[in-house]
């Protein structure tokens, strides 16, 4: 009788084991699922100043994110977007290639701009579309991967152009768009 009840209550035990470790684990799937999802809003807020990590920096591939309390999250950048932060300036800059999202300051600060994006087989992927950059002087796109694109930026009169592609060794920090 007790070696009974032991089977049963090993077996419940293995049962239940099972159930939770099958829930968690889709659990976690479905919570990465969303977090992957949820890249470009998490950049945004983190860009913005609605998020303040310690700091947060986005190649082509990843999104690093370091908490205050020392913790570090790498996020997969989605598969079909590329990440693009670029500063237009007229007198001042820094060299970058990794765009820092709590580090990079541009020369021009809360300023709108004309931006227009074609990409090399002549689609638009903007035209004319007036946009305003942060306080930190970039604005952000995510952009189709693995394609080249001519971008033109207008502003006072100003114009800077330049060939940008995102494959996966390209840079996210264009800082090098001189108005002139």
């Amino acid at each position: 009788m007790k070696k009974t009840l032991w089977i049963i209550a090993s077996a419940a035990a293995v049962i239940l084991l099972g159930t939770y470790l099958i829930a968690n684990t889709l659990g976690r799937e479905q919570a990465a699922q969303a977090e992957e999802s949820d890249i470009p809003k998490l950049v945004e807020d983190i860009s913005t100043g609605r998020a303040k990590p310690q700091s947060a920096s986005i190649n082509a591939a990843t999104l690093t994110v370091k908490e205050a309390d020392g913790q570090k999250v790498t996020y997969d950048l989605p598969e079909d977007k590329f990440f693009l932060s670029i500063a237009p300036y007229v007198e001042q800059t820094h060299p970058c290639e990794i765009h820092s999202l709590t580090g990079c300051q541009g020369e021009m600060a809360n300023e709108q701009f004309s931006v227009t994006i074609h990409d090399s087989e002549g689609n638009t992927l903007m035209k004319d579309e007036v946009l305003k950059s942060g306080a930190n002087g970039f604005m952000d796109f995510w952009v189709p991967r693995d394609r080249t694109y001519l971008i033109r930026i207008v502003h006072g009169g100003k114009v800077a152009e330049t060939q940008l592609s995102t494959y996966k060794t390209d840079q996210t920090c264009i800082t090098t768009m001189q108005l002139i």
